[in-house]
């Protein structure tokens, strides 16, 4: 009797684990193990705001069954109240699962979030014949930090003179709107006449002039004027004179 009260517990004890097992693995889908861990430049988790920030996922299937990769997603919780602060970018895949084959995925999210220590969550989705189910790869605090500032960054080089740029401009469209500005007087252009060279005309002793600079043919013409009057005068003179004498002969003549 205690033997098969013993037999017949150990049955139900077999049983209930087997039910155990069984619902289980139909709660959680085929056996798929995912992991995550930020590259050995960032050993200490940092988390940078406004920059691209990278995780390897490990992924393998050892369900021995067809298993898809649907998307890899992530989010920001509080570390203590584990209430979701920000949801990270979801990526798509939609690449099969081989069975037994371990396969490595990058997956990059971006931050621009209070700096500080935060939970990172970090899921993915795949698909087999029995439905869709989610596997956790990574689930640990991080912190999240500022970019480190230098001097020789192009970008924020590039945003000083910009803001450079329109102050500049604001100041100057300012300073031209509410300060008078003086009135510019024009100075009237003086215009100087070229004054030629004085001509000297040195007289002679005979009450003439010098006739170098006098062109040739205005001599030739003046020359020839003088000739014609000098004629005419003699011949006037010659004719008058005898004019006179008539005059007086007759004169003569009356007063016999």
């Amino acid at each position: 009797m205690r033997f098969g009260a013993v037999f017949g517990a150990a049955l139900s004890f077999a049983a209930f684990t087997l039910a155990v097992s069984t619902s289980s693995e139909q709660d959680n889908g085929p056996e798929v193990i995912a992991t995550a861990a930020f590259p050995e430049t960032n050993a200490f988790n940092h988390v940078v705001n406004g920059e691209k920030n990278g995780l390897t996922i490990t992924v393998e299937n050892k369900s021995g069954k067809n298993v898809t990769l649907l998307s890899i997603a992530g989010s920001l919780l509080h570390p203590d109240s584990n209430v979701v602060l920000k949801n990270l970018t979801s990526q798509a895949y939609g690449i099969p699962l081989l069975d037994n084959v371990k396969l490595q995925i990058p997956y990059t999210f971006y931050s621009q979030f209070k700096p500080g220590d935060h939970r990172l969550n970090v899921w993915l989705e795949h698909k087999s014949d029995d439905g869709t189910y989610k596997v956790e790869a990574f689930d640990s605090i991080v912190t999240v930090v500022d970019p480190e500032l230098s001097i020789f960054d192009l970008k924020l080089l590039s945003t000083y003179v910009m803001v450079a740029g329109i102050l500049g401009s604001l100041v100057y469209l300012a300073y031209g709107t509410f300060v008078p500005q003086a009135k510019k007087t024009r100075a009237k252009k003086t215009s100087t006449a070229a004054v030629s060279a004085p001509v000297t005309v040195t007289a002679t002793g005979s009450g003439g002039y010098q006739e170098e600079w006098i062109p040739e043919h205005h001599l030739r013409k003046s020359k020839s004027s003088k000739k014609q009057g000098a004629l005419s005068g003699t011949s006037g003179d010659e004719f008058s004179g005898a004019e006179t004498s008539g005059a007086e002969g007759k004169k003569r003549k009356g007063r016999k």
